[in-house]
């Protein structure tokens, strides 16, 4: 039985969405593809398949050896613009980490990207189309699913939230390219809805724009909550409290916290930005300011048959994305790469 080897150093950082697409894709691998290959985690005797999931200067070095065996492939979480607006690295540092981020994506056999958008954009960098395959993050619903009712006061309390009032989460690293500054100023502007941002700064000082958003982090608005980072096992409790999905990120991939809202539900509410469109349809709401964000929460907020509608609308989103479906493009990929000559 061929072995795909699991290369990943995401759990040193917590907090972040490639720890989440990492212990999915494990999962699913495991759990669909069991009677197919063999799974094993940070080894460093190479598989059939070698798949890095982090980009580790010593995954790197390991590269020869791993070529000799079989297969590499690298799983593309960011690109240098995502890492643009996220971190604050020297000038040198930057240009030297690019480079070498770049350097491995061309070194490995094979790339998998969580959004067809990345595919012209890995071009753009000199990496050729025929080595890049999309195959979407994924979640599970054991793990994100529908609490009974019951339980939400229960939740609220444990969070310290008020019971009655719209709730709008938000989900990710406090950092200037998820949008927080929009996020508070929305919030300013809704005095009398609850807005819970999930999450901290999982890269501390370097964040981009740490100085002013660990302003608002310690003294923020009266209806707004900073919870700081979450454990994932946690994530579930409070996407069960929360009435819209509210992500106003200037630039993504594909995020985990996306998925695991819709597997609730819970309607989703995004800036327009180019890439959507091509992963997540028709079936999300999306604005382009804050005033468009205000407009369309207060709507919501009535919880009539528009809030309904996108309730749907985020189910409908979440079924394209089942188990069956992403595990067998997973194992189509595995299958092929598996058949080519070393």
């Amino acid at each position: 039985m061929p072995t795909i080897n699991m290369l990943s150093s995401a759990h040193k950082v917590k907090g972040q969405g490639v720890l989440s697409a990492y212990i999915e894709q494990v999962k699913l691998v495991e759990t669909e593809l069991f009677d197919t290959y063999q799974v094993v985690k940070n080894h460093w005797i190479p598989g059939k398949i070698t798949h890095y999931h982090t980009i580790d200067f010593k995954f790197f070095l390991s590269l020869p050896l791993a070529k000799l065996f079989g297969k590499t492939v690298a799983y593309v979480h960011f690109v240098p613009e995502t890492i643009e607006e996220s971190l604050k690295l020297p000038p040198l540092v930057k240009k030297i980490f690019y480079a070498y981020m770049l350097r491995f994506y061309r070194s490995v056999d094979h790339i998998v990207v969580v959004n067809p958008y990345f595919i012209d954009v890995l071009k753009t960098l000199g990496i050729s189309e025929q080595k890049v395959t999309y195959i979407p993050n994924f979640v599970s619903e054991e793990r994100f699913f529908r609490q009974p009712a019951a339980n939400i006061a229960k939740l609220k309390h444990k969070y310290g939230l008020p019971n009655n009032p719209f709730i709008v989460l938000g989900v990710g690293q406090v950092q200037t390219r998820k949008g927080v500054m929009d996020f508070i100023e929305t919030a300013k502007r809704l005095p009398h809805i609850c807005f819970v941002w999930a999450g901290g700064f999982s890269f501390g000082a370097i964040t981009e724009g740490y100085t002013e958003l660990k302003k608002w982090v310690d003294d923020p608005p009266a209806n707004v909550t900073f919870t700081g980072i979450v454990e994932r096992e946690e994530m579930n409790d409070l996407y069960n409290v929360a009435d819209l999905m509210f992500l106003p990120s200037h630039s993504e991939l594909f995020p985990m916290s996306i998925l695991e809202a819709i597997a609730l539900r819970i309607p989703v509410l995004l800036r327009d930005l180019e890439l959507y469109p091509a992963i997540l349809f028709d079936h999300y709401l999306k604005g382009d300011s804050v005033d468009s964000f205000v407009s369309i929460i207060s709507t919501l907020q009535i919880k009539d048959g528009t809030y309904d509608y996108w309730s749907d609308q985020s189910w409908k989103c979440h079924e394209y994305y089942s188990e069956k479906r992403v595990a067998s493009l997973w194992r189509a990929f595995y299958d092929r790469i598996c058949t080519e000559q070393l």
